[in-house]
């Protein structure tokens, strides 16, 4: 799919927060691919730097530098990798001119409509998004019980529950997570992200057992916007008394998987893999 020749693949890794950068690079360079790394100053790890051969600093807001440097360099694919925080839009970061024009133009800026108006852009200068996971596809979960433990029949009621209401959260582009009780909504996910969700929800909760469920959209695009998971999802699962995470099968990045699934059996927590 790439060409690699003198270390130059013709790909770039855009980065976000997290360790999915890390990742998609160390994925990269088993298969011989040395990518162009442009990192997020907002968002983006500091460690990075000792990561990537090549890579540049570009903050949110530096969408003309950032589609410049890609055509300089030669770029005709991108893969994105890890969350830029919706919050962000909100932040002081100064958008330049050209961002400003898209921003001042778009009716909705929920994160479909923004990450698909900078795909738009990038598809206009030639440059394909390839889809997020290509170099993470054992990270996908298969579908079942994951865990030592599979959920009671009532926390399998609120699985079932509980997809229902997220798939539609899902589908109008609000958030990905639930956090369920007793087949009743607890917390929805919105620009906070899952961790904060199920923090919140422990707190509304009064100590009752909490089930979440973590959903991709119903027509999810693969290059973007893909649900993640990892070992912190569960430490924080294990300090708000959340009993199970049902996940979409296939759709759904895990991270760390041995440790995350190892913490989840010491705490008894179930996660399973939901086929649609």
């Amino acid at each position: 799919m790439f060409m690699s020749s003198g270390g130059q693949s013709g790909l770039a890794v855009i980065a976000g927060n997290g360790r999915f950068p890390f990742l998609v690079l160390e994925a990269a360079r088993d298969q011989g691919l040395d990518p162009l790394v442009v990192a997020i100053k907002e968002e983006a790890a500091p460690e990075l730097q000792r990561e990537a051969r090549s890579i540049h600093w570009l903050s949110l807001g530096e969408i003309a530098q950032l589609l410049d440097l890609l055509t300089a360099n030669g770029i005709h694919k991108v893969l994105l990798a890890g969350q830029v925080k919706h919050v962000q839009l909100f932040s002081s970061i100064q958008p330049d001119a050209l961002m400003t024009r898209v921003l001042t133009g778009m009716h909705r800026k929920n994160t479909d409509a923004l990450i698909g108006a900078f795909v738009r852009m990038l598809e206009g200068r030639g440059i394909e998004v390839v889809d997020s996971t290509l170099f993470l596809r054992p990270l996908l979960p298969e579908a079942g019980t994951l865990t030592q433990r599979t959920p009671d029949e009532g926390e399998w009621a609120d699985i079932h529950y509980g997809r229902e209401i997220a798939k539609k959260i899902a589908g109008l582009d609000i958030g990905q997570t639930i956090a369920v009780a007793d087949r009743a909504c607890v917390a929805v996910e919105a620009m906070e992200g899952t961790d904060s969700t199920i923090e919140r929800a422990a707190a509304l909760s009064n100590g009752r057992r909490l089930v979440i469920v973590k959903v991709s959209k119903p027509h999810q695009d693969m290059r973007f916007d893909v649900p993640v998971v990892g070992l912190r999802t569960v430490q924080v699962m294990r300090r708000a008394s959340a009993s199970v995470l049902a996940l979409d099968a296939g759709k759904t990045l895990l991270f760390e998987r041995h440790r995350m699934l190892e913490e989840a059996n010491q705490a008894g927590i179930a996660v399973v893999g939901i086929k649609d």
